[in-house]
């Protein structure tokens, strides 16, 4: 039976993440394979409605695998949460003759491919943010990514902060979530870490933790704090003037988001927009892939955004026999 699939777009919005390009590339060959063409829309959902768009091939995702960032460019639309907003998107898409949108990016983006869906157009979301708080999914795109960038500065500071016996408090994004936060506190051996899932209390979370150590003998101390949590710099003035140490405060900020993306994240962008592909070319829409127990699999994105979330058990369990909290 002949592919009703002729073609369809592929684009990135909100927050960049390493491996955007290695799954905006996975789409187009695995589109290309089908017998279905490509267009990259470019700047998110702005650029849906604007109609700034790409044709794509093979050679147009040559060497990208391996580079940070995305080469469709990435916005955030305030028109596009409007009804008349997402009114332009669906005309541009039957303009442009598209059977479906692959849609990359995180919390924001689903939603906004939930509302372009109830105007007829059959769109499929893949999860790529740092944060990796989508709820349905077990990782990410880019998480990895941005856990080894950050644990790989912490590790560099560290070596200053044991050099002078000094306190460092550094500042890791993640707004609303603390995943990221914790899993590069875990991996760098941090003596405390915020996060904005448990309400910020100084005597408890960051003074006993470096008092704690201070008797174990230790001299310096590592302290990382989620965005969302707590400012750096107030954690690091009450450092200073409650426990009489002279902190180095940290904020990386966006250097997360950029690099080379890990095999890692390579390789679920890779299987993610594959099975993206898959399901739109077999008639599925409003649909978000995940990674479910390392099997790569569709589900449905209202589904999905209404399950509930928490951090890790396992990993907040051994991060309070780590650090006492």
């Amino acid at each position: 039976m002949q592919n009703a699939v002729k073609r369809i777009g592929v684009l990135t919005s909100g927050g960049d993440a390493p491996g955007m390009n290695a799954a905006i590339r996975s789409v187009v060959r695995s589109a290309l394979a089908r017998g279905i063409e490509v267009i990259g829309i470019r700047r998110g959902w702005q650029g849906l409605i604007t109609g700034d768009f790409v044709q794509m091939d093979s050679s147009s995702v040559s060497r990208i695998i391996n580079r940070g960032g995305t080469i469709l460019y990435t916005a955030r639309s305030e028109e596009f949460r409007t009804e008349e907003g997402q009114k332009k998107a669906a005309a541009t898409c039957k303009l442009l003759g598209l059977d479906g949108i692959v849609a990359i990016g995180g919390d924001g983006t689903f939603r906004g491919a939930q509302a372009l869906s109830r105007h007829g157009i059959a769109v499929v979301g893949i999860p790529g943010t740092i944060d990796n708080d989508i709820v349905c999914t077990d990782y990410t795109i880019g998480f990895d990514t941005a856990a080894n960038t950050a644990v790989e500065c912490i590790d560099r500071l560290r070596d200053t902060m044991q050099s002078h016996e000094r306190c460092a408090v550094v500042e890791v994004m993640g707004r609303h979530a603390g995943y990221l936060a914790l899993y590069v506190g875990l991996a760098t051996g941090a003596t405390a870490v915020l996060v904005p899932e448990t309400e910020y209390n100084f005597d408890e979370h960051v003074a006993d933790k470096i008092r704690q150590a201070r008797l174990g003998g230790r001299t310096n101390f590592m302290i990382v704090v989620a965005e969302g949590a707590a400012s750096a710099m107030a954690v690091g003035e009450e450092i200073r003037e409650k426990l009489g140490l002279d902190p180095r405060v940290t904020i990386l900020g966006h250097i997360q988001r950029g690099g080379d993306p890990t095999a890692k994240d390579r390789v679920l962008a890779t299987r993610m927009g594959h099975e993206a592909v898959r399901v739109l070319a077999e008639g599925g829409t409003n649909k978000v892939v995940i990674d479910r127990n390392n099997e790569i699999i569709a589900m449905d994105i209202d589904e999905g955004l209404s399950m509930m979330k928490t951090l890790n058990g396992q990993e907040f369990e051994v991060m309070r026999a780590m650090t006492g909290q």
